[in-house]
């Protein structure tokens, strides 16, 4: 990616000088290679969780025609799935280390790839988010500290209830947690998983050792920038040595408070955080782009990262072109786009307009609003 400072709304692109939709969005289309992922466009689906996955979390038929209707974008990154069952938090969330989740998750991939789209797996652990309802087994919750997120979550059981009162790990306990990221890591790729993506933000895990609201630890995993950053980057080092770094990503949102996570200073923390891992040769970032009052997070990646870049949030397909025409990201996600869209990318392909999508069932079981938006010409 080039490091150049020019401004999106700066290109011809963005204004609209460009004629026709192919001209004008063309970038978007071009392949492009992501560590050791080849994409046919540069057009990625960000991950949405669903909440369809069924007993035993295990990825359903459902979900396999549901990824594989959307399978013409460059990219599909999964819904959050626990590398664990201590990790899981919300209700009908899929795992993947068990030989059933394995089995159900190779659904999706076989159909994905039949379409000629390639997919990663997105892993979530949420830590401190989360209600024991919400578990199967009924795992323990644990979080950098003991806690409490507040808010609430959605449970099937009882409807919202407050999220429940972590338990700290203890310091011998973490090389188990990335273990479990190893191994979930692992089942993917033996599922067909193009790549994992490590989900580093929305206050899970990952961000709650960042985040000095959520971390006070006083040992070598809590205090100091450098110790609120090595959970991740020894996540992401393990990961990279169980798969290979040219298979896997992360995704940040700098500044975000979602979840009941605050960083007062998210230029140091993920300064820091993206200098320890730029070394490692990652196939990308993927950042949730804000631009808050004081700050723009993707001047703050530009300055300390210098490797691939998959850019989300608030953008238009003109202004995703110009990013990727001005050096500025490599690809860019559209999330809820896709869903009344599933033949997205041919719709901008074609310049034709987009449908909008049924809010009342982002979350709710069955195909009613997941598998029963229609391609152009259905």
């Amino acid at each position: 990616m080039n490091d150049i400072s020019q401004d999106i709304s700066d290109d011809p692109i963005a204004r609209g000088e460009l004629p026709s939709p192919m001209e004008r969005l063309g970038p978007l289309f071009e392949p492009v290679r992501l560590g050791e992922i080849d994409l046919a466009n540069r057009i990625a689906m960000a991950p949405m969780t669903r909440s369809r996955a069924g007993p035993g979390d295990v990825a359903t038929p459902l979900m396999a025609s549901y990824y594989s209707q959307r399978a013409e974008a460059g990219l599909i990154i999964t819904e959050g799935t626990q590398p664990s069952p201590v990790g899981k938090g919300y209700c009908r969330t899929p795992g993947i280390t068990s030989d059933e989740q394995q089995s159900g998750w190779r659904l999706t991939v076989d159909a994905v790839h039949a379409r000629g789209g390639r997919i990663a797996l997105q892993l979530m652990h949420c830590g401190r988010v989360a209600a024991r309802v919400n578990k199967e087994d009924d795992s323990e919750i644990v979080a950098p500290s003991a806690i409490r997120a507040r808010g609430t979550i959605f449970t099937d059981r009882d409807g919202l209830v407050p999220m429940d009162e972590p338990r700290a790990l203890r310091e011998d306990e973490i090389a188990a947690v990335i273990d479990d990221y190893m191994t979930a890591a692992r089942a993917a790729r033996a599922a067909g998983f193009d790549a994992v993506e490590i989900h580093c933000a929305s206050g899970y895990l990952p961000m709650q050792f960042l985040s000095p609201s959520s971390n006070h630890r006083t040992d070598g995993y809590g205090g100091s920038v450098e110790k609120r950053c090595r959970f991740p980057v020894e996540l992401l080092e393990a990961v990279s040595r169980a798969i290979g770094s040219g298979r896997v990503g992360f995704r940040i949102c700098p500044g975000f408070d979602y979840n009941d996570v605050q960083d007062d200073d998210p230029e140091a923390s993920y300064g820091e955080l993206l200098r320890a891992l730029s070394p490692l040769g990652l196939a990308y970032l993927h950042l949730i782009r804000l631009r808050l009052p004081d700050r723009d997070t993707l001047d703050l990646v530009r300055s300390a990262w210098d490797g691939p870049l998959i850019l989300n949030n608030e953008l238009t397909p003109e202004t995703a072109a110009a990013a990727v025409s001005a050096g500025i990201a490599d690809a860019v996600s559209f999330g809820r786009p896709f869903i009344g869209n599933p033949d997205l990318v041919e719709r901008l392909r074609r310049g034709a307009p987009l449908a909008g999508f049924d809010p009342a069932c982002l979350y709710t079981p069955g195909p009613q609003g997941y598998t029963d938006y229609p391609a152009l010409g259905d």
